[in-house]
């Protein structure tokens, strides 16, 4: 029975990855970034490319104390034997509210743009219309615009720009890119608001002009929401926070017992 795979194999000599040795061929030779794209997209990216894939991975590595940085050190407080149940621990709050919008991002700017696959626009105020007609759909429907609105950043995202012009710069700003955009100039005539366009969703509209398929994206997050995390463990380690939160939550948490009303009620 045979299970193939084109990402790695090793004996009892050599290691063999992307069908290449190794230990002889791409230690020393590439960066981590390089890899992980090629990983990805099973096709050895260009520089351009890997410029911009770095870029997004550094934008994406950490925000502060989010969810996901507090139940990584409260991870490692409880099993400080087991530093990967912290980094799992925060690689798992990467969901919808936090990280997810990368995948959100860029399946939606995909959706949009597969209804023009045919005909797609060649001006800005092309785009300004196709952006218009698609958040008009998604307020008719009642769902958010991912990639729109931050809840720390309320008027501009300093990641946005930065990660459009390196994509321009490479002459990777390709059709989700210019979609996003398109959003950002023209949401408010619709929404009645002016909202910022978010990192996360930056990240994904570059990522999916690179060739990266939506249901990947998100997985590009994680990874380098990784190393942002080993970097609240290693303070952690050194200054630690996690027995102080826990025992604020503690002290102030306020036992309200169920009644047996409370139970009616809740059938």
């Amino acid at each position: 029975m045979d299970y193939p795979t084109g990402i790695g194999t090793s004996n009892a000599s050599s290691i063999h990855l992307l069908g290449h040795d190794l230990a002889n061929e791409l230690i020393g030779n590439m960066s981590f970034g390089e890899l992980a794209l090629w990983l990805a997209t099973q096709q050895r990216p260009t520089p351009q490319q890997v410029r911009v894939f770095e870029a997004v991975l550094v934008s994406l590595a950490d925000h502060g104390f989010t969810p996901t940085a507090i139940a990584a050190r409260l991870t490692l407080y409880s099993a400080p034997d087991a530093l990967q149940g912290a980094m799992a621990a925060g690689l798992l709050g990467g969901g919808s509210r936090f990280l997810g919008v990368t995948e959100d991002t860029g399946r939606f700017l995909a959706s949009v743009l597969a209804t023009v696959s045919d005909q797609p626009p060649q001006t800005n105020e092309q785009w300004d219309e196709l952006a218009r007609r698609a958040v008009a759909e998604q307020r008719a429907s009642g769902r958010f615009v991912p990639g729109l609105g931050h809840p720390v950043h309320k008027t501009v995202d300093p990641r946005t720009v930065v990660i459009i012009e390196i994509a321009d710069r490479e002459g990777l700003r390709g059709p989700h890119l210019r979609l996003f955009e398109a959003i950002g100039r023209v949401h408010a005539e619709v929404l009645g608001r002016k909202l910022p366009l978010n990192g996360a969703g930056v990240a994904g509209a570059a990522l999916a002009d690179l060739g990266l398929p939506p249901e990947l994206l998100r997985g590009v997050a994680l990874l380098a929401r990784a190393a942002g995390l080993l970097g609240h463990i290693a303070e952690e380690l050194r200054h630690p926070i996690a027995p102080d939160i826990y025992s604020t939550v503690d002290r102030n948490a306020v036992y309200r017992p169920t009644t047996s009303n409370d139970i009616t009620e809740q059938r």
